[in-house]
């Protein structure tokens, strides 16, 4: 994507003058975030299936002087209230009267994206039309006579190639224009012919709606009318509370108009009036476009007759994700050896500069060795989520969710349930709430209830340390592949057991626009990888930071009297050396510090009381107390668990840039063995992600009940599939 051609508002800018506010909506895929992005400036994630964009995103910019304030609703196809996507953007739009809407319109699927167009029109607010991808639109060879378009619709339109930032300004332009025009034409209104229009007539004109907006409904009177034919249950909750006694009269006159139709056409109204907008676009593309004469097979229709084949289609989208993980371990070791290295040579540093104590301590065992230990993995999180960005901006996911539509369908699932549990891979929390886009509330529960069993990329550092200290190098990528084909496996399983139990009923049907190919661009794929790095980052210098503090503080209390003075002895010493300027004694005076008590006083912390304490439900397992410690911190955040074991397992001088530490404590000194390491990389997968995770069930669903089911079906779950792998694994012979 281009640079901005408009200039990024800073914040000040904002109390400066009353700006121009402007929404963009559209469907799926018409390039709209794209379009956003290249108007403020932002680095929104552009993605290209429904419910990537669950919450309306809000940026800033100039144009010629003039302040504007873009908010980027979320994609859907009509204004109809059967997701809660197309809530939020409608009542955004009639709640918060933007100055001017900008659809942004795919060019090369007009008849699609015009749907969305006769629906805003009858919103009757000032409208543009953005149309998107326009280089597209004039390759295949297709003719549009924009002007004309322009005129039938009463609505200015303007071409544009978001993914370039071309017609950026163009678009701006036409968006002060047309919020300053104080005569510019409403936008055209969409013919349903006279039949239907007599029924519109009848309900507008039932106890007078128009005149309601006096008590309080401020909604278009013919939108209303119409929305009423369609029987939308929104719509009419709000008039039923605003209408008082009038809302019987109208509800009568929409009753009566929906049974007209109904019994004219032998179809429900809501089909009827959609046939209609369909004919209406028909009648509108008629007179201004011109299809190709030789219309070739589309290059997205060859890739697809292979890669979305019946046979072929599953076996190499499972290659793809195979491929994915073995190059984020593989490529993910180099830098992850530099980062060790970088961090030993801070801790060495830290050490040399500072003199024995608590303080000390708490800076290199506490917060250094347990960030530490974390950041590492930043790597990886980075070529991961580059990875999943490339897969995306193909538009090949939207292919895999198709290839999974029958398998899902099979488990009780929705279709597009695929959808958040592929984005379950990045990170729970924005996965629960990209449930939103399924239809029903039963599609929408059983999808939350199952989506933690997707391993986010908080696992991933658990993963890549326990396979790479107890698996040897060429098997540790399959055996990470193998922990997200347990979680699809478990996610699968536990669908077709809700869906048969508590969860009974049928799954909504699948439809699913599959995007056209694109070539992803290098800084689209940067920016979501630096904003999942960022996340990383930030998680580091809070919750993890803070959680590695305490369990340090935990692992070195209580201390004894003895053990305080020999600790002030070496303390003494260094200082000694060091005030006599004798540094080449430091390392010699370093040798007098408990560094080899740090074990037993670890034995003897409250960090080992409470993993002892946990012993008789984790010792089934084969986990020591150690391990039981990590597990129990990890119910924050999941790369709390490798912090933890950073801590308790303190490597202080044998840190070096092999970068080995850690791995090597771990196989020598932990109960841990490959096939009880295995157990805990799959007791991590599947119970209780994290507090955030839970923090948005909760938020999603509005009931403690389910938020309290999800977290003790998981802990159940992950104790029995951990308790197999380690007892059936030793049936079979394993260690």
């Amino acid at each position: 994507m281009a640079s901005p051609l408009v200039t990024p508002a800073p914040a000040s800018a904002a109390t400066a003058a009353k700006p121009l506010r402007i929404a963009l909506c559209g469907n799926p895929n018409s390039g709209k975030t794209t379009v956003f992005n290249a108007m403020t400036g932002s680095w929104q994630k552009v993605g290209n299936w429904p419910g990537v964009t669950v919450e309306k995103k809000e940026g800033r910019c100039t144009f010629e002087g003039r302040a504007i304030h873009v908010v980027d609703l979320p994609g859907t196809y009509s204004l109809s209230p059967y997701t809660i996507e197309e809530i939020v953007a409608r009542n955004h739009l009639l709640d918060d009267r933007p100055d001017v809407i900008v659809q942004v319109v795919d060019s090369t699927n007009l008849e699609r994206n015009l749907y969305y167009t006769t629906q805003l029109l009858e919103l009757g607010m000032p409208l543009v039309l953005a149309m998107n991808v326009y280089d597209e639109f004039e390759k295949s060879g297709a003719r549009l006579d924009l002007a004309l378009l322009a005129a039938r619709l009463s609505v200015p339109v303007v071409t544009t190639v978001g993914i370039r930032g071309k017609g950026i300004k163009e678009l701006l332009a036409a968006c002060v224009k047309r919020a300053e025009a104080r005569d510019a034409p409403r936008p055209a209104s969409v013919d349903y012919g006279l039949d239907l229009e007599v029924q519109i007539k009848s309900i507008e004109d039932s106890a007078s709606l128009a005149g309601l907006q006096e008590s309080g409904f401020d909604r278009p009177t013919r939108w209303t009318a119409v929305k009423l034919l369609e029987n939308d249950t929104d719509v009419e909750n709000r008039l039923s509370t605003t209408a008082n006694g009038e809302w019987k009269d109208i509800a009568g006159a929409a009753e009566a108009a929906r049974r007209f139709v109904a019994d004219e056409f032998q179809d429900e109204p809501q089909m009827v009036l959609a046939q209609r907008r369909y004919a209406f676009i028909g009648r509108v593309l008629d007179e201004v476009y011109e299809a190709p004469v030789d219309q070739p097979r589309r290059i997205t229709d060859r890739i697809d007759a292979v890669l979305t084949h019946r046979l072929f289609g599953l076996p190499f989208f499972f290659f793809v994700i195979w491929a994915m993980f073995q190059l984020t371990f593989t490529v993910g070791s180099y830098p992850q050896d530099w980062i060790d290295a970088g961090v030993a040579w801070l801790g060495e540093g830290i050490t040399t500069i500072m003199g024995a104590g608590f303080y000390r301590d708490l800076i290199v065992e506490g917060a250094l060795n347990g960030v530490g230990f974390v950041i590492v993995f930043l790597p990886n999180i980075l070529i991961l989520f580059f990875c999943i960005s490339l897969i995306e901006d193909t538009g090949y996911m939207a292919r895999a969710a198709f290839l999974m539509d029958r398998v899902m369908r099979s488990v009780g699932l929705q279709g597009k349930s695929f959808i958040p549990m592929l984005m379950g891979f990045g990170c729970n929390v924005p996965a629960i709430m990209g449930t939103r886009v399924l239809p029903t509330e039963r599609d929408r529960l059983l999808t939350m209830m199952v989506n933690p069993l997707m391993s986010c990329s908080a696992r991933l550092p658990v993963y890549i340390l326990l396979a790479g200290t107890f698996f040897a190098a060429e098997w540790a990528g399959t055996v990470i592949f193998s922990m997200y084909a347990l979680g699809i496996g478990l996610a699968i399983f536990i669908a077709l057991l809700f869906s048969r139990t508590i969860l009974r009923g049928e799954s909504s049907p699948f439809v699913m626009e599959l995007p056209p190919y694109r070539v992803p661009t290098l800084r689209g794929c940067a920016i979501q990888m630096w904003d999942r790095g960022k996340i990383f980052l930030k998680k580091m210098s809070t919750v993890i930071l803070i959680g590695s503090v305490t369990v340090w503080t935990l692992s070195y209390f209580p201390r004894h009297a003895d053990e305080t003075a020999v600790a002030d002895a070496g303390f003494v010493a260094v200082n000694a050396a060091a005030a006599v300027g004798e540094t080449d004694d430091l390392a010699d005076a370093g040798a007098a510090e408990p560094v080899a008590e740090t074990e037993r006083d670890m034995g003897e912390s409250y960090l080992a009381g409470i993993g002892r304490a946990l012993d008789p439900i984790f010792a089934p397992l084969g986990f020591d107390w150690q391990t039981n410690v990590a597990i129990l911190t990890g119910f924050v955040a999941k790369e709390i668990v490798v912090s933890t074991y950073g801590v308790i397992y303190q490597v202080g001088d044998e840190v070096d840039e092999t970068s080995q530490a850690l791995r090597n404590k771990l196989a020598s000194s932990s109960a841990l063995t490959p096939l009880t390491a295995l157990a805990l990389m799959a007791f991590v997968l599947i119970y209780t992600p994290c507090l955030g995770t839970m923090a948005a069930i909760r938020r999603e669903t509005q009931s403690w009940k389910w938020t309290l089911f999800s977290i003790g079906y998981s802990m159940l779950l992950a104790y029995a599939v951990a308790f197999t792998i380690v007892h059936g694994g030793r049936l079979l012979g394993f260690a």
